[in-house]
């Protein structure tokens, strides 16, 4: 797998470059294994859906996701759905290093269809969000909507310095789409774990609660603030104490995920992936 430190220079204590390096590949790793498998359970669920002609079963996580004789949001939606496990599948195998040296052409292609996907995703989200709004109204309106124009953002400066082949802004700017893509996953980690710790302290049932308030950035933003960790520790050189805090805070996230992973693929992810497979 890809570590953070492809380009760094050689700088510090070799037990500091150990375990910043295999905190990197560490929580990659349970990202990857985790968003694959909750990609698959949001085609079972939600592509499935439109093929089964049953779009009320979108309404079962959010409320209000569909509505009959609104076609226009229902295809955004729709899109969002099925681009957002294309990329929780996919995004993996862009920071994997030995696909990107061994297989350059793949790297490439996949990658631009990578990132057309998450423009897709991030477009058909804004577009239900311009048409419907969200069940959460204003605050959750305005969060989704940031999530989706920094996507959309990260996608779009992506392939631009791939394609100028500045490989360094390149690089940085593939991780932070990648941070954002996982954000639909995180988000029902996070509610799932809120649940499991408080009985939905704060929540209410139109998602309009001071935690659902809360949730409405929190599924992205602090993603981000790890990715721009990860990207200043680049460079050994330049500040070791930014180095350990990148390395805390991926062991942090590393053992939570694998905790929280367990718990949903068990009790939901499988087995709705299971029933699509076998039906």
């Amino acid at each position: 797998m890809s570590t953070i430190s492809d380009y760094a220079p050689v700088g510090e204590s070799i037990t500091q470059d150990l375990v910043y390096d295999y905190s990197c590949r560490a929580l990659l790793g349970i990202v990857w294994i985790s968003s694959f498998i909750f990609g698959l359970y949001i085609l079972a669920n939600y592509a499935s859906a439109y093929f089964d002609n049953d779009l009320q079963r979108w309404n079962e996580v959010l409320p209000e996701i569909y509505t009959p004789g609104q076609p226009a949001a229902s295809i955004g939606i729709g899109l969002h759905f099925v681009a957002g496990g294309l990329i929780l599948l996919l995004g993996a195998l862009q920071l994997i290093q030995s696909i990107r040296v061994s297989y350059p052409v793949f790297h490439r292609w996949s990658g631009r269809f990578y990132v057309v996907v998450s423009m897709i995703a991030a477009l058909g989200g804004l577009s239900f969000i311009a048409i419907r709004g969200t069940v959460g109204g204003t605050v959750m309106d305005i969060g989704f909507s940031g999530y989706g124009i920094l996507m959309f953002v990260a996608a779009i400066q992506t392939m631009k310095h791939g394609m100028q082949r500045n490989f360094m802004i390149h690089q940085a700017w593939a991780w932070r789409l990648y941070a954002l893509a996982i954000g639909s996953w995180l988000y029902r980690m996070d509610y799932g774990l809120w649940l499991l710790l408080t009985d939905w302290v704060g929540h209410k049932e139109q998602f309009d609660g001071w935690f659902d308030n809360v949730m409405s950035f929190f599924f992205y933003i602090p993603n981000m603030i790890i990715v721009e960790l990860m990207i200043r520790a680049r460079d050994r050189s330049k500040n070791v104490r930014i180095r350990n805090a990148a390395s805390a805070s991926m062991i942090l996230a590393s053992v939570v995920l694998v905790i929280a992973t367990w718990g949903f693929a068990r009790v939901a992810w499988i087995p709705a992936i299971t029933e699509w497979a076998v039906g």
